[in-house]
């Protein structure tokens, strides 16, 4: 069955690449991914992907996996329903190897053992947009920016916008934004509300484990003067969701317990920009406070978490004679843990410090950009990253792009400073990754298609050694492959999507024995495919996806196979007078049972109803 839909969205793919010429919107994607500084996608020679508000909310719901991968290279695995934890893999790379920023803030969970941002708890609700790139670039974001850097942007309304919907699981889901928006001031505000019954965590349990989510944003900007702008955002989301506990008698057992997590980020600073100079400096910070609840033992938490991380960070672009432009940029970044299991008075923290600089150059349908970066750590020393990337017009809107990026990634607090498993001596993970591509119009435009090759090689991967019962460095992995991604809108009232990705995610660590296995949970073969149109009824839209995904393996040793699958869902909206709509939708339409992380459930057949209203 898989292989009849990877041949059919691969023909699609095909057809659309080799369909006749349409002119592109005049109106291209805007990154800041690529240098920090804002500039359109097609003038980097990265691969980054733009996902805006209104395909945000095309796809409905809370869940923000179905809108990342939507997306070429990305993958996930989550251990159960929604606010469970939730991973991705951007090109292969491990879910902490890819940096995580909210309105500017790295997000972390610096109290976490790898480190990394658990998804469970970032839903749809007041997000205006998402930047992907996928490889390295540490040259500009440090830390973590191994696999790539998701970047999700807050929403700027004018008005005021209501929406609630109802559905499977006994979900309910409801948000409000407000907002006032001028050209010397904005200011917008977004709250909601998200609970839901959810379904058993393991596929040896009878009773579901719910979640529940509330959650608070907010982002304003004041002109101080002619282009500086003072800005500032804010988020705050409160999630309870029920978890097993692991028994030593009687194996993972569901007694109601829950694991709480409170997250609070920020950031305040100010931005310029002139006609060939812009520049930016803030602050910011984001904390993340876990506990666990067990009913059966006691009513209040019997172990907690906290990880936190304080940034200065600060930033600037010129344009310089000879079609030469330049960035440069630093940041300052204290890190501190404290956890259930670390020694009480114990130093948990790490401090880094960095600076770097890009030159560019962009004449006769050719730009060039190129750079280094410094990191200085409190505990594993000096680090120097080097990253160049570039783009060519070759006719029209066709250009061919080519990146080499260097990335590392600082060992986690938690590896540190553990009691039981820490090693102070752990160095930085390593990787170098190449890509070349060919790309034609914008991916929101009329026509578009890209084909992208890719491979990336990591070293020092810090894993847990069983020899010592400490964290080393111990690994050594590569992923290469290539991407394929497409889009077309043969009249405005139609948009054809389609993109397949192949990776070969593996083990390289001489010696080990899972040498030349694929790393777990990380498909080789991914299709996706979606189609919408607003018919001529009254308004009413319709949207279709078919999402295919080959096995893969559950562990190490590639003993365990998780089954491939095939998902189905469609949607639907109607306007409902001049300032409201009515939409819903089907997910799994064939109820397909299926399992990205072994012993653990996915959802199956869900449907969803609701309401979105303007003001």
């Amino acid at each position: 069955m898989n292989i009849r839909y990877f041949a059919a969205a691969s023909s699609l793919v095909a057809l659309a690449l080799s369909a006749p010429a349409i002119a592109a919107d005049d109106a291209g994607a805007i990154t800041v991914l690529a240098t920090g500084h804002s500039q359109p996608v097609d003038e980097t020679g990265q691969s980054i992907s733009v996902v805006d508000l209104a395909e945000i909310q095309s796809i409905q719901g809370p869940d923000l996996t179905r809108v990342l991968t939507r997306l070429p290279g990305v993958s996930f695995a989550r251990a159960g329903g929604l606010g469970a934890t939730t991973s991705f893999f951007v090109r292969g790379a491990n879910s902490e190897q890819t940096l995580v920023m909210i309105d500017g803030v790295k997000v972390e969970d610096t109290a976490a053992p790898s480190g990394g941002y658990d998804f469970a708890n970032l839903v749809s609700g007041g997000v205006g947009s998402i930047e992907l790139l996928r490889g390295s670039n540490s040259v500009v974001w440090g830390s973590n920016a191994i696999g790539g850097v998701i970047a999700i942007t807050s929403r700027e309304l004018n008005g005021a916008e209501l929406n609630f919907e109802g559905g499977s699981n006994n979900t309910f889901d409801a948000g409000a934004t407000l907002g006032l928006s001028k050209d010397a001031y904005a200011i917008t505000l977004n709250g909601g509300y998200l609970s839901t019954d959810g379904i058993p965590t393991r596929t040896t349990d009878t009773r579901n484990n719910g979640f529940h989510q509330t959650r608070l944003s907010t982002r304003a900007r004041l002109r101080l003067a002619q282009g500086l702008n003072l800005v500032a955002t804010a988020r705050y989301a409160d999630g309870k969701v029920g978890v097993d506990s692991y028994d030593w008698v009687l194996g993972y057992v569901n007694r109601g317990e829950q694991q709480s997590s409170e997250q609070v980020s920020g950031r305040v600073g100010l931005e310029y920009a002139a006609d060939t100079y812009s520049a930016r400096l803030g602050i910011s910070q984001s904390s993340l406070r876990r506990g666990y609840i067990d009913p059966t033992v006691q009513s209040t938490e019997y172990s907690s978490y906290l990880g936190r991380s304080t940034r200065i960070d600060g930033a600037a672009h010129v344009d310089l004679p000879y079609f030469f432009s330049a960035d440069v940029g630093g940041e300052a970044m204290w890190n501190h843990a404290r956890s259930y299991y670390f020694t009480p008075g114990a130093v948990n923290d790490a401090n880094i410090a960095s600076g770097y600089g890009l030159l560019g150059w962009r004449a006769f349908g050719l730009s060039l950009s190129g750079g280094l970066r410094v990191d200085s750590h409190s505990t594993f020393g000096t680090h120097t990253t080097f990253g160049a990337n570039g783009t060519y017009s070759l006719i029209d809107d066709v250009r061919l792009r080519a990146s080499y990026g260097e990335g590392f990634r600082a060992p986690s607090l938690y590896q540190l400073f553990d009691p039981y498993s820490g090693n102070t001596g752990l160095k930085a993970e390593t990787s170098k990754s190449y890509d070349v591509g060919l790309e034609k119009g914008d991916r929101n435009g009329k026509l578009y298609g890209a084909v992208t090759w890719f491979h990336r090689d990591t070293n020092n991967q810090i894993d847990y050694d069983l020899s010592t019962s400490t964290y080393a460095n111990l690994g050594r992995t590569r992923a290469e492959g290539l991407e394929f991604e497409t889009g077309l809108r043969p009249v405005d009232a139609l948009q054809l999507r389609a993109l397949y990705t192949f990776v070969k995610s593996t083990n390289q660590t001489a010696g080990s024995s899972a040498l030349g296995k694929d790393l777990a949970r990380r498909p080789r073969h991914m299709v996706t495919w979606s189609a919408d149109w607003k018919t001529p009824l009254a308004g009413l839209a319709i949207g279709g996806d078919i999402r295919v995904v080959s096995s893969s393996f559950d562990n190490a040793a590639n003993s365990n196979r998780l089954a491939g699958y095939a998902l189905f869902g469609l949607r639907a909206s109607i306007p409902v007078g001049d300032h409201a709509e009515i939409f819903g939708r089907i997910e799994n339409l064939t109820n397909e049972r299926y399992a990205v992380v072994q012993d653990y459930n996915s959802y199956g057949r869900t449907a969803a109803l609701g309401l979105r209203a303007k003001l």
